[in-house]
């Protein structure tokens, strides 16, 4: 009898002897806070994408929490969000007790429209907040100049974006940035989150709002929380950064493969001049094919397929409570909806054999 074939997973952390040796190192010395090795991390997260500053926190939903709080953001301003996102970019500005505004996407990159952005724009409205959706960059210097037009802070949440880059020039360079370092991402430390920006006065606010609002000991200078990052997650940060752009390239070379290599379905878009890192390879499914269907025939297969998104954060249970709490009705969202219906998002992580890239390809194009 055949040996049954291992399960191809949707995502898979890279960890070696380097992550090893960093965590075993950090154990031996006996500080698991406020070390240096959180503080390498920053620097050396912060120099890769072009920012001056990198304040690490416990996980990419703080890390947003705390660049909002930072930028004083709170009750009864708005920021605008896309609603086809994880339920993080819209929960976080509840959290600092704003208002999200969702506006519609680009249905090519599935990012935030400039367009619908501003669009939604108000009197109240403090922050727009563009998602790098999957990888692919949302459209930073439209967004930049529109922010600098209308008086705006713009906030990129880069949690998929690790590298991704216009023009050379890498997202979280443009404005104060929010990443993630969960197993999923296109790196990890387990789990953890890092804050960029420029402004030296941001740096230092979210330093203080991540420790309890502390600025010198013992001194509580804002309402701050614990959203520290540890110093066993800052060495696996400084090892997994060193293997980053190889493992973004491999990314990218298993994505090259599927464009190839994938009939019927509409493999994503990259935009001229931007860098795709594909934390996610997602498709959109032939017009009228049953999705629930192709998915259930992938996992019989062994393939974890996933549908990244099908709900959209505005009609999420908790959030649509909480939006009609603050009297705000449902928005006309058709290009989210649409995406919400149609995509799915294949295996593309880097740890793919050719093997493996070969059954996902044979059984998806089994499937239309």
């Amino acid at each position: 009898m055949a040996a049954k074939a291992t399960r191809i997973e949707i995502a898979k952390p890279c960890l070696g002897e380097a992550e090893k040796r960093a965590v075993l190192e950090v154990l031996e010395r006996g500080q698991l806070i406020h070390g240096e090795r959180v503080a390498e991390f920053e620097r050396r997260f912060a120099a890769a994408h072009g920012a001056r500053y990198g304040v690490a926190t416990s996980n990419g939903t703080t890390a947003l929490t705390a660049a909002l709080l930072a930028h004083e953001i709170g009750a009864g301003d708005e920021v605008i969000v896309p609603s086809f996102s994880f339920f993080a970019t819209a929960s976080s500005v509840i959290a600092a007790g704003a208002i999200p505004v969702f506006a519609d996407i680009d249905p090519e990159t599935f990012a935030l429209s400039v367009e619908r952005a501003e669009a939604a724009i108000s009197s109240r409205t403090r922050a727009v907040m563009p998602v790098h959706l999957f990888g692919h960059p949302a459209d930073l210097p439209r967004f930049a100049s529109l922010c600098a037009r209308r008086g705006l802070i713009l906030l990129e949440d880069a949690a998929q974006a690790h590298l991704a880059a216009i023009e050379g020039r890498r997202v979280g360079s443009y404005g104060t940035t929010a990443f993630s370092f969960h197993p999923s991402k296109n790196m990890t430390t387990t789990e953890g989150g890092m804050v960029l920006t420029n402004d030296a006065g941001i740096a230092e606010r979210l330093r203080m709002i991540r420790n309890q609002g502390r600025g010198a000991e013992p001194v509580h200078e804002l309402l701050g929380y614990n959203f520290r990052m540890t110093e066993v997650a800052g060495a696996i940060g400084v090892a997994q950064l060193a293997r980053l752009p190889e493992l973004t390239e491999r990314r990218a070379r298993n994505a090259r493969y599927y464009d190839e290599s994938l009939v019927r379905v509409r493999t994503p878009t990259v935009r001229a001049g931007h860098r795709h890192v594909f934390q996610q390879y997602t498709v959109r499914i032939p017009e009228g094919a049953d999705r629930d269907t192709a998915l259930a025939r992938l996992d019989a297969q062994g393939i974890g397929a996933r549908i990244y998104y099908p709900i959209p954060i505005h009609r999420q249970p908790a959030m649509a409570r909480r939006l009609a709490e603050l009297g705000q009705s449902s928005p006309a969202l058709p290009e989210t909806e649409r995406a919400c219906r149609e995509v799915l998002s294949l295996p593309v992580h880097p740890l793919l054999t050719d093997a493996e890239l070969d059954r996902v390809v044979a059984v998806a194009n089994s499937l239309w």
